[in-house]
């Protein structure tokens, strides 16, 4: 009988212990997928419209996982790994990287949190709170985003360490740093970033800086030198059921040299670009919302020769996003975009992977479904 009761014990101390040690850690898994049917009306050198089914448009379709472990004190040991995916053929989003969006591990504290590994930077947040990437994804505002080079639409540094304040009255702040590992050369591929935001009630503001340094090479720039400088400065404000924002960024290309040819260019060969977008996301009410936003860059043109010195690109978007659950919800947005003594960077993706030949106006409209888990 002693033995049955000892035994009964037993069980239920581990049973216990094992329960302590569930609340006290924990692994979520959870994703994205996102499909739109897309009509493109000018892409490719004959500029021809196109219909096509795409994946991650409004919002990059993934999976990832997300770990947790109380080590006691306020201080818990984290890890993030997220993988892209293309929701449409099943293919990575980036072959032969299998977490490209995320790997990291850290500890979270009361002060912060310290992550190593694969990131973004601050940038990615002020995108996320202050620019259109919030609405209409970065797949449909990456190219209007001088192709993502202001990285507000997410831009990962291998090698990377990242602090994140925690939130006092309001303040936050980030310090991040990327090891160029060049041996012999520490500042080859070296790449350093710093941002804070505040909020206040319906209000909020932040700003973000970030530049990279070569890792090699290339001529007559040397590895080391500072090939990008981006800075962006952000603001919303809530109005009732109306949430406007606007971002100024300006970015940078120091080792861009100057274009000989008299022609149309992309836009990314630019040696300086400022990029202004400003929107609205209004709730007609809980499920339903109107969206609508305007991106402009203005790009300057080195040119050895004769040729424009000034281009420009316009985006406008219009959308609605109906949400039939809080995980679901299903959206129509159509963009224009035009350009000017630039090749068109087209609407959807990025690197001209969509894109008219030449620097035509181009019409795209998405009708989508995204699911949340």
């Amino acid at each position: 009988m002693k033995k049955l009761v000892l035994t009964f014990t037993a069980c239920a101390l581990a049973q216990t212990s094992l329960a302590a040690h569930a609340e006290a850690s924990s692994v979520t898994v959870y994703g994205v997928i996102d499909m739109s049917m897309v009509y493109t009306s000018k892409v490719g050198p004959g500029n021809n419209s196109r219909v096509s089914l795409d994946s991650g448009d409004a919002m990059a379709s993934r999976i990832g996982f997300r770990g947790k472990e109380d080590l006691g004190g306020g201080l818990s040991a984290i890890f993030q790994l997220e993988t892209g995916f293309s929701a449409d053929d099943g293919a990575m989003a980036t072959p032969g990287t299998l977490f490209d969006r995320k790997s990291v591990v850290g500890l979270a504290g009361r002060y912060g949190t310290l992550t190593v590994g694969r990131q973004t930077d601050y940038l990615e947040e002020i995108g996320q709170q202050y620019s259109s990437f919030q609405i209409f994804g970065g797949g449909g505002v990456r190219a209007g985003h001088f192709n993502s080079l202001d990285r507000l639409t997410g831009a990962r540094t291998n090698n990377s360490v990242r602090f994140d304040s925690a939130e006092f009255g309001g303040f936050s702040g980030s310090l991040f740093y990327g090891f160029g590992e060049v041996a012999g050369k520490t500042a080859a591929g070296q790449a350093f970033g710093v941002g804070a935001n505040f909020r206040n009630g319906n209000a909020g503001i932040g700003a973000a800086y970030y530049q990279s340094r070569l890792a090699a090479d290339a001529i007559p720039a040397s590895a080391g030198d500072t090939d990008l400088k981006t800075f962006t400065l952000g603001a919303s404000y809530q109005a009732g059921p109306a949430k406007l924002f606007a971002a100024w960024s300006q970015v940078r290309r120091p080792t861009q040299q100057a274009l000989g040819s008299t022609g149309l260019v992309a836009i990314t060969s630019a040696t300086r670009a400022n990029v202004f977008d400003v929107g609205v996301n209004y709730a007609l009410n809980a499920k339903l919302h109107l969206l609508a936003s305007v991106i402009h860059d203005r790009a300057d043109l080195a040119r050895a020769g004769a040729g424009a010195t000034r281009g420009h690109t316009t985006q406008l978007n219009l959308g609605v996003d109906y949400f039939l659950s809080k995980r679901t919800d299903v959206y129509a947005m159509a963009s224009r975009q035009s350009a000017s003594d630039v090749i068109n960077p087209g609407v959807i993706s990025a690197a001209y992977s969509s894109a008219p030949s030449d620097d035509s106006s181009q019409n795209v409209l998405r009708i989508g479904l995204r699911h949340k888990f």
